[in-house]
């Protein structure tokens, strides 16, 4: 897994539109509710509004679901609106404010998904995430305005690689929460503290925490170049049903996790070793006769796409070494392709 290269690789932009890692870097007086006898006037609508990128940049970081990173964004604005206007104007900084709840609601959340996904059925993946302008390209009305879908609002960098994603899965609350703030969104711990409810001394111990476990986790950086060379060589080789091609482009000791969350057909425990993951691979292409499959960006990092008659039925991201495959994750829960449907059903 990579991870990023300078914990600060996010620079001030609270909008974000190029796939470049740019999550906002607070200032100092950026991110805790503030209140004050000068404070400003009501804040436009359209200020509220453009935080919404930068909320859903946070949010789908600590969640790591798309849908629950839009609820947690959309019960932000809901508290914020439900606030009279005198309580609106005493906020000094807004940004920072919805910034606050929006950390609180996503500690919230998270404390309830451990127990909700013990009861998943199968492997829980994180939600895979399209390339706006490589996956969109063909949506009608693309290219003008901003899009609503909150697929569209991700910055796509190293903090969103899939494998980086699911070493945070193994952090907890406030472990996470504390990591992604300071680490991924550049955060000081006296304003993480206000969020997660502890000192400032402890969110540094958080953090902390975090970063070994992603330490622990790393592999080293493989080129794009070689990734993209690799993932297509695999799947040449998927559609040829050459097992002895896929046995030699997987890592001997190579997992493959399948996430159909109980509602479509997928392998419950992840399947190890190259042998087995290729004869799995192959029973699949078997038993899936014209099944498409298309080199895509998953995560920021290539990856491949499964169609049956056009419909995407399966999104896998790659762990990848120089010359093998180390880990693939394989998403087949359609609640978490509608990213990659809401194209064809535009």
């Amino acid at each position: 897994m990579s991870t990023p290269s300078d914990p600060a690789h996010t620079q001030p932009d609270p909008a974000p539109t190029s796939t470049a890692p740019t999550p906002t870097a607070p200032t100092d007086q950026a991110h805790a509710p503030a209140t004050g006898a000068h404070a400003p006037a009501t804040p436009a609508p359209s200020l509220i509004a453009d935080e919404r990128r930068r909320l859903i940049n946070l949010a789908y970081r600590l969640l790591g679901s798309l849908a629950e990173a839009e609820d947690a964004v959309q019960e932000t604005y809901a508290r914020w609106y439900a606030m009279p206007r005198h309580r609106q104007e005493a906020v000094e900084v807004p940004a920072a404010w919805l910034t606050t709840v929006a950390g609180r609601i996503c500690l919230d959340v998270l404390g309830s998904a451990r127990v909700r996904r013990e009861a998943y059925v199968g492997a829980w993946i994180p939600e895979p995430l399209p390339d706006r302008t490589e996956w969109f390209s063909g949506r009608s009305g693309g290219g003008g305005a901003e899009s609503a879908d909150p697929a569209d609002q991700v910055t796509l960098d190293e903090s969103v690689d899939m494998a980086f994603l699911v070493v945070l899965e193994s952090m907890t609350p406030a472990e996470r929460v504390a990591f992604i703030l300071h680490d991924v969104f550049r955060y000081p711990f006296a304003e993480i503290a206000e969020i997660v409810d502890r000192t400032p001394a402890a969110c540094r111990q958080l953090a902390s925490s975090g970063r070994r476990r992603v330490r622990a986790a790393r592999t080293p950086m493989v080129p794009a170049a070689g990734q993209t060379g690799l993932v297509r060589r695999f799947k040449e080789a998927w559609e040829a049903r050459d097992i002895g091609a896929l046995v030699g482009l997987l890592d001997p000791d190579a997992t493959m996790t399948a996430d159909g969350g109980g509602l479509v057909g997928a392998v419950l425990r992840p399947v190890r070793g190259s042998d087995r993951i290729a004869q799995y691979l192959i029973h699949i292409a078997d038993k899936a006769p014209g099944l498409t499959l298309l080199e895509r960006t998953v995560n920021g990092r290539p990856g491949l796409v499964a169609q049956h008659t056009g419909v995407p039925v399966t999104v896998a991201a790659f762990s990848l070494t120089a010359d093998r495959v180390t880990h693939i994750w394989a998403v087949r829960n359609p609640e978490k392709l509608r990213s990659w449907t809401a194209p064809l059903e535009s």
